[in-house]
């Protein structure tokens, strides 16, 4: 059964495996960094069921995923709410008013690399100030923050330099779910792996943040262009 998904297998300075559903809906499997091919199938043997539920979970729940087209009326996500395309022959770039994202005149094709770049920008002015809030309330320190696009996960951070990235698709989401990645990232430089101890710190800064867990299971799939 297991060899019917596509896992990629990470090895890392951990003592056990786990298994990770990534944001895209992949899945991945941590292992310590000896492990070998004949323990690494073991481990997927018996994790079969769990990996089966995963699967059919994120099957699930991209139904809500929205197909958008380039056209004149169609909505688009920022921070949680829908605003509606509108070409324009008086911008160069996506530009934000009212209740209209107004797009440059054919500019279908690249349209999608218009709003990247909206997000993206946005996304730097947004997050910047509310992650540096939250580490001084953490007393920590954030050396650089990024919003780019990352592979499979919203979020992630680096300890060598404090460094936070942040999906630029996370500006689609509701601010309080921006704010619960914030503190889940930096809980990570206290906390490495997602155990009681790390839940208890992100409970500690923002206790709300199984409603924005749950928001993201379920809504994730919508935060496309």
């Amino acid at each position: 059964m297991t060899s019917a998904y596509k896992i990629a297998v990470k090895h890392s300075k951990r003592k056990t495996a786990s298994i990770y559903l990534e944001r895209d809906g992949s899945l991945s499997l941590l292992v310590p960094e000896n492990t070998t091919e004949q323990t690494i199938n073991d481990i997927l043997k018996a994790n079969e069921y769990k990996i089966h539920k995963y699967r059919a979970k994120r099957e699930l729940l991209n139904e809500h995923a929205t197909k958008r087209e380039p056209v004149n009326g169609q909505s688009f996500l920022y921070l949680g709410r829908n605003y509606y395309l509108q070409y324009s022959a008086e911008t160069k770039e996506i530009a934000f008013k009212g209740r209209y994202f107004y797009a440059p005149e054919k500019s279908s094709v690249t349209l999608d690399g218009l709003f990247k770049e909206f997000y993206r920008k946005r996304g730097y002015k947004f997050i910047s100030p509310r992650a540096n809030k939250y580490a001084e309330m953490m007393g920590l320190t954030i050396e650089e923050i990024s919003v780019l696009e990352l592979k499979s996960r919203w979020a992630s951070c680096s300890d060598i330099k404090r460094k936070v990235n942040f999906h630029w698709k996370v500006m689609m989401a509701p601010a309080s779910v921006i704010d619960y990645l914030i503190v889940h990232e930096l809980c990570h430089f206290k906390h490495k792996r997602h155990n009681a101890e790390f839940w208890n710190e992100v409970d500690k800064y923002y206790p709300d943040y199984q409603k924005q867990v749950a928001w993201l299971k379920v809504y994730g799939a919508t935060l496309e262009i």
